[in-house]
């Protein structure tokens, strides 16, 4: 494994942690994640652009561009349901379980579904993450936030099923810009047709590039380390990103509550998501 993956992917889930951060600042969460998406995918389109030439114009089959389109569509619920999560609760409850249910559900799929048996460290895995996601949200009630949260988490797990296939198909550089142009548009569309606050590109620029930026460059990066990584190093390091965001919620936004019992949880969560991608 390339040693440049380990900084890379880290960079990653700070990129990750930030722009969640701003997300959850924000007075209208879903109108900012649509300007930055859309921005983002401006931003991505030049480099993209260049990366197409140089490798003689290569394409997607159409089930690619299905998949991104379906992905784009998740992607949608995806912002929906953190935005209203990020309204309801505070930062250091939600994240962490959102982040944390997308795995825990694929093993009960595979346990449910696939009729796949659970070994010693998966087990380990599972428990850690009931324990860190019983932590984080037991000091203060995620209350309301609760449910879209674990939404979240399941729309997280959802799509990424599907991007593990589309970036198979083709090009993984050219699957993932189509699925943030894809979503741009449905996030745009959605908040245009519902009438949120701030639906112009304009609105908060500043703040939408930075988020546009870090977000798009947060999900190149694991993109292009998924690549040259296997999923058993970088899935346990881009959701370190639970550990930062955890952190931010209690010391720079005053979640100070229990502070130290969600610390533990954002860990154990971590933790857990390690031991479950390495059984």
């Amino acid at each position: 494994m390339p040693v440049a993956v380990l900084p890379l992917v880290l960079l990653a889930a700070v990129c990750h942690a930030s722009w969640n951060a701003l997300l959850k600042a924000s007075e209208n969460p879903l109108s900012l994640a649509a300007r930055a998406m859309s921005l983002g995918t401006l931003v991505a389109l030049p480099p993209v652009a260049a990366l197409w030439l140089a490798q003689g114009r290569p394409g997607l089959p159409l089930a690619g561009w299905l998949l991104a389109l379906a992905s784009a569509g998740l992607e949608l619920g995806y912002f929906i349901t953190l935005s209203i999560a990020y309204q309801r609760g505070e930062l250091s409850v939600v994240y962490p379980i959102a982040r944390g249910t997308a795995p825990l559900l694929a093993v009960v799929v595979g346990l449910v579904l696939l009729g796949e048996r659970v070994h010693l460290v998966a087990l380990a895995g599972i428990l850690f993450l009931l324990a860190g996601m019983w932590a984080v949200r037991r000091p203060s009630s995620a209350g309301s936030a609760l449910g879209p949260a674990l939404l979240t988490g399941i729309v997280i797990a959802a799509y990424t099923s599907l991007d593990r296939i589309g970036v198979r198909l083709g090009p993984p550089w050219l699957y993932g810009w189509l699925l943030w142009f894809f979503g741009a548009i449905f996030l745009v569309t959605f908040t245009r047709l519902r009438r949120v606050a701030e639906n112009r590109l304009t609105d908060q620029f500043r703040v939408s590039l930075a988020v546009g930026v870090l977000m798009t460059s947060a999900y190149f990066m694991i993109l292009f380390a998924l690549s040259i990584a296997p999923l058993a190093i970088v899935a346990p390091l881009r959701e370190s990103a639970i550990v930062l965001v955890t952190a931010w919620g209690i010391w720079r936004l005053g979640e100070r509550r229990g502070a130290w019992v969600r610390m533990a949880g954002a860990f154990a969560i971590v933790g857990g998501i390690a031991l479950l991608t390495l059984a």
